[in-house]
């Protein structure tokens, strides 16, 4: 068993109770995913505890998606957390829906997926923008998850928004299957140049495109983010089971644990556990 840490980005999907459309496309992980399955698969050394998020459900079905999984709390690693699904561009109904979520106490945060828009400024439409900052006046996070090239607008969209929270997924995504970083790297240092966003370490190894799984093809990346977000905004998440299309669990947490593993104990433990803590309110 390593130190304590909080997995701050997990799934959970049963196409029996919901459709998930996009699992069509990823047999390999389409089959059911709770947390006794996480239980098992991250053994012997578990997360203390998880955030949930919203794993992109057919629209209609995302309210019941949340009931899931706040019936399955005490189920497994502790769920101490949700990152909801809640349409960002609807107006009135996006008011309605995220003072619905905001009265459930497990809910921390909100996403809206972004990286399968076609247009790079989808997410600067005054409808969108307005449902952020309504997040940010409902006390709920807002997930990030875009593609590298969607960055430069995200940015925008950001500093649009100062009185919301941030949380970029999976560092950006940046394309990892090529050589360059560029222009990857500047649009992380713009974003993290923002005080109101944080940033995950999750999902570097499913962008890698099945290169080596060792701690020198990860570097930049990892150098990168603790340069310009620092210990202090950076968390540790794992993305399962999707990361299983890279690695096992217990190997990306490894990795990730070896990346971090010549900073001092409590800049480790603040990326591990206690960041996600502090910004998603966690108990």
């Amino acid at each position: 068993m390593g130190p304590r840490y909080t997995d701050s980005h997990v799934h959970f999907w049963d196409t029996a109770l919901r459709p998930y459309p996009w699992l069509a496309e990823v047999p390999a992980i389409a089959g059911a995913h709770g947390p006794g399955d996480l239980e098992r698969e991250s053994a012997p050394d578990t997360p203390e505890r998880v955030v949930f998020v919203q794993a992109d459900c057919s629209r209609p079905h995302a309210a019941d998606e949340v009931a899931w999984v706040e019936s399955m709390g005490a189920v497994g690693p502790r769920v101490a957390g949700i990152v909801a699904f809640a349409a960002m561009d609807r107006g009135a109904a996006t008011e309605a829906d995220l003072k619905a979520l905001s009265q459930r106490p497990l809910v921390k945060g909100v996403r809206h997926l972004i990286q399968g828009e076609r247009d790079p400024r989808f997410c600067l439409s005054k409808a969108f923008m307005d449902g952020v900052r309504t997040c940010g006046e409902r006390g709920l996070t807002f997930d990030l998850c875009v593609r590298h090239f969607q960055l430069e607008a995200v940015v925008a969209l950001v500093r649009g928004c100062p009185g919301t929270t941030f949380v970029l997924d999976h560092a950006g995504k940046p394309d990892l299957a090529t050589p360059s970083l560029d222009p990857w790297r500047a649009h992380i240092r713009d974003l993290s140049l923002l005080p109101n966003t944080l940033c995950k370490l999750s999902g570097i190894v499913t962008e890698a495109g099945g290169a080596p799984l060792d701690g020198e093809r990860f570097q930049p990346v990892v150098g990168h983010l603790l340069e310009t977000f620092g210990p202090g905004r950076l968390l540790f998440g794992s993305d399962w089971p999707v990361v299983k299309l890279a690695c096992a669990y217990p190997r990306w947490l490894s990795l990730a644990r070896q990346l971090l593993s010549h900073l001092p104990a409590s800049e480790q433990d603040a990326i591990f556990h206690s960041n996600a803590g502090r910004v998603y309110r966690l108990s």
